[in-house]
């Protein structure tokens, strides 16, 4: 395991999860434009930029064969929390005014290593 110092397993799970999002987004012509930014109590998985339009992607991670799938973790409380947050990034990047999508990172980690499913649009919302 590769894993940090003091990492735990779950931390792990999430760290590999997030590197094999922010490469397929790389393989599928994204611009990254920030990975785990924060800004106090507001936090951001990858920001990326595409066709005009910046993707505020959340990153779900589980190991294969888990009760839940790591869709089932993006709540209605979780989205308010990432709305809240992409409007301070956008402020403090200065792109307020662009289009903005939220999508989600579905990635499961099997033993032929990480697999990505990318949703467009996972949550609307009406700026």
């Amino acid at each position: 395991m590769d894993s940090q110092p003091n990492e735990t397993a779950a931390a792990h799970t999430g760290r590999t999860g997030e590197e094999a999002a922010a490469e397929w987004l790389r393989r599928a012509g994204y611009e990254l434009c920030a990975r785990n930014w924060r800004q106090g109590r507001y936090e951001l998985d990858i920001v990326a930029r595409k066709a005009g339009v910046v993707h505020i992607v959340e990153v779900k991670t589980r190991r294969a064969g888990s009760l839940t799938p790591p869709e089932a973790a993006l709540t209605l409380q979780k989205f308010r929390a990432l709305s809240r947050a992409a409007a301070s990034f956008l402020t403090a990047s200065g792109m307020d005014g662009w289009e903005v999508q939220f999508d989600l990172a579905a990635v499961e980690i099997t033993p032929d290593g990480p697999r990505v499913r990318f949703i467009e649009n996972a949550m609307e919302y009406n700026w």
